[in-house]
């Protein structure tokens, strides 16, 4: 990278957020990937703009609020896919464009104008603050520890949840705390990308990484180098070419992804 990119703060911390948001990305992405979650992480994504709307219409820090009500919509989505025998992706589709409408009407009904909210559909890397920084790392140690300490019983219901229950782990309880921890790595994300595009950012990476790997624990591992890697290096093209950084990140994500697919195939077709 250009020294020019360290010498200015903003620029640093938006070094340092991506980095700590790879983190999330790995390890919560391969959770979200293995157990089949990507569309509900995606109306989780979406349904976090109500909380961003209620900040806004009651004054309250964004961040502590897209939080709360991120959870809510995800324990709500998560019963709605345990709870419903008749197809639950409507009920959780309409969800997400409830969440995202409650979010549109309460800024509406806040007076003045809001420059900032491009930024949390699009994502503001750049903007990110210390307080930022903060809540993103208290984020990955609070993951850390969870998924540290439940990592059998994650694994369990990742890959047989019927078995799970019947060894007698509470799987329900397992699958809202997961549930809880990506509505919390959303929020965060949103901050890099944007609730439009942090789907792409929590499954890409580990969606490669589950083709590299079959462990678990090595796919959270490369799946978050792929993904600090991705987004270093994006920002570093969003600096150099002055695009948007947000958007650079994920398509770059994505030309890795597309790349190792066609890598892959073309290796298969000339070693069979």
């Amino acid at each position: 990278m250009p020294d020019a990119f360290f010498q200015f703060e903003f620029l640093r911390h938006a070094l340092w957020a991506g980095l700590l948001v790879s983190i999330a990305c790995g390890i919560i992405g391969s959770l979200v990937v293995v157990n089949r979650l990507v569309f509900l992480a995606g109306g989780i994504a979406h349904a976090a703009f109500g909380g961003v709307g209620a900040a806004y219409y009651l004054g309250l820090p964004p961040l502590a609020c897209t939080s709360i009500f991120s959870v809510l919509a995800a324990l709500g989505m998560g019963g709605v896919k345990l709870l419903s025998k008749s197809r639950p992706d409507t009920l959780i589709g309409a969800m997400w464009a409830v969440g995202m409408a409650v979010g549109i009407i309460l800024v509406d009904l806040t007076p003045g104008y809001h420059a900032d909210l491009f930024g949390y559909l699009f994502g503001s890397i750049m903007a990110v603050s210390r307080s930022d920084l903060l809540f993103i790392a208290i984020i990955d140690l609070l993951i850390m520890i969870i998924v540290y300490r439940y990592h059998q019983e994650l694994i369990a219901i990742s890959y047989d949840a019927e078995y799970a229950a019947v060894c007698g782990l509470p799987v329900v309880l397992i699958r809202g705390l997961l549930l809880v921890l990506v509505a919390l790595s959303v929020v965060m994300m949103i901050r890099v990308v944007g609730l439009i595009l942090v789907i792409a950012l929590l499954s890409i990476p580990a969606a490669v990484a589950e083709e590299l790997t079959r462990s678990l624990r090595w796919m959270m591992l490369l799946s978050a180098i792929i993904s600090a890697t991705c987004i270093v290096a994006g920002l570093w093209l969003s600096f150099i070419f002055d695009l948007p950084s947000g958007a650079s990140i994920i398509l770059l994500t994505a030309l890795v992804y597309l790349l190792f697919i066609s890598g892959k195939r073309l290796w298969m077709q000339f070693s069979s």
